[in-house]
């Protein structure tokens, strides 16, 4: 039978984290390096799997359709995709799929969405599903949600589905409503891994959504995005934590207002402002920063061509993402990462330098 091959991209929130699983605004983009699923449809009613980037003992793994259960392994997302089309009403059949992916694992960059969103279009090609790209986002945060345990926001996923072109998409999470922003020609994008792994199905970061709602029961909303950055006053009134967790998402999601408008305008200064600003909120507000991650940015902003620099994704380790002037972002980055290999004993890696580090 035909192999189909399709893929999708991770991505680097520019801006607006931890916002999207309480309504807010975020701002991502896509990266170049990308999940590529090339699968094969067999018969019958059973799925193998193989991953090009493990060791074989890790690499393979085997399911019945329809008997789909959590293994703690890689191959849980593949398993909550197939579980969940079926429970949508999708037929599939039996098939064989070859994983391979250059969005490094733990990294921030969401490896999760990538695969995803490029199993579904392969799913979608091998057997003539009626799938459009906002609907295979919104399996894919349910896949995470409901099955592998992760009670993240759709902002990966849409974006992996919808982006590209090297634009950042600004997303109202809400409505699920999205226009493409475009960063002015003159600034360089560059991503830098820590080394250190994130995992978003760990307890922190579920503990952070929880701690959000219970921020929305004693505000009486629903979700914080119905909270305006005029109405700090009745945030800093709950007690602590939830008074800081609630201030950062308030903030931020007036943040991603906030550069957006600043990108229309071509103010990078401002955007790069933003940029430290919501590292601080991340860091002393959400506490979701590592002491690796915050010396990255310490690093980033003691480069003369740097305009902001900060973490990027759902934290306790990951990526940091800086914006700097056109043409200094490649070099910036080399000193950046051999001055913290000195410090810390993990290897960083340059992700994305330059170009605005658009997925073109």
């Amino acid at each position: 039978m035909k192999t189909v091959t399709t893929s999708a991209p991770g991505r680097v929130n520019l801006i607006g984290e931890h916002t999207d699983y309480n309504g807010g605004y975020v701002l991502p983009m896509t990266i170049p390096q990308r999940t590529v699923v090339e699968l094969k449809a067999t018969g019958g009613g059973r799925a193998t799997l193989r991953s090009g980037n493990l060791p074989e003992h890790k690499a393979v793994f085997s399911y019945e359709l329809g008997r789909e259960a959590r293994a703690g392994a890689w191959a849980d997302y593949v398993q909550g995709v197939t579980k969940l089309l079926a429970g949508e009403g999708y037929i599939l059949g039996g098939f064989e799929a070859l994983v391979n992916s250059t969005v490094p694992i733990g990294s921030g960059l969401s490896s999760s969405a990538a695969l995803e969103v490029a199993m579904m279009r392969a799913l979608r090609e091998a057997f003539a599903l009626d799938l459009d790209d906002l609907a295979i986002a919104k399996l894919g945060q349910r896949v995470e949600n409901e099955f592998v345990g992760a009670r993240v926001g759709i902002m990966d996923q849409m974006v992996s589905s919808l982006g590209g072109d090297g634009a950042a998409l600004f997303i109202d999470t809400l409505d699920f409503s999205f226009k493409r922003v475009t960063l002015p020609a003159d600034t360089d994008l560059v991503v830098i891994n820590s080394g250190v792994r994130h995992s978003n199905s760990g307890g922190g970061y579920n503990t952070r959504r929880s701690e959000c709602e219970q921020a929305c029961g004693l505000l009486g909303v629903k979700l914080l995005r119905e909270v305006p950055s005029t109405g700090l006053a009745r945030v800093e009134a709950l007690p602590e934590p939830l008074r800081r967790r609630a201030r950062h998402v308030v903030t931020e999601n007036q943040r991603v207002l906030d550069a957006v408008r600043a990108i229309s305008e071509g103010d990078m200064k401002e955007l790069g402002r933003l940029f430290v600003e919501s590292h601080k909120s991340m860091r002393d507000d959400y506490e979701v920063s590592v002491p690796e991650i915050d010396l990255l940015v310490e690093l980033a902003l003691g480069e003369s061509g740097v305009y902001g620099a900060r973490l990027t994704g759902g934290g306790f380790g990951g990526s940091i993402v800086i914006l700097a002037r056109r043409g200094t972002g490649a070099a910036a980055a080399e000193r950046i990462t051999r001055a913290y290999a000195a410090k810390v004993p993990y290897k960083p890696v340059i992700l994305v330098s330059g170009e605005q580090g658009a997925d073109k």
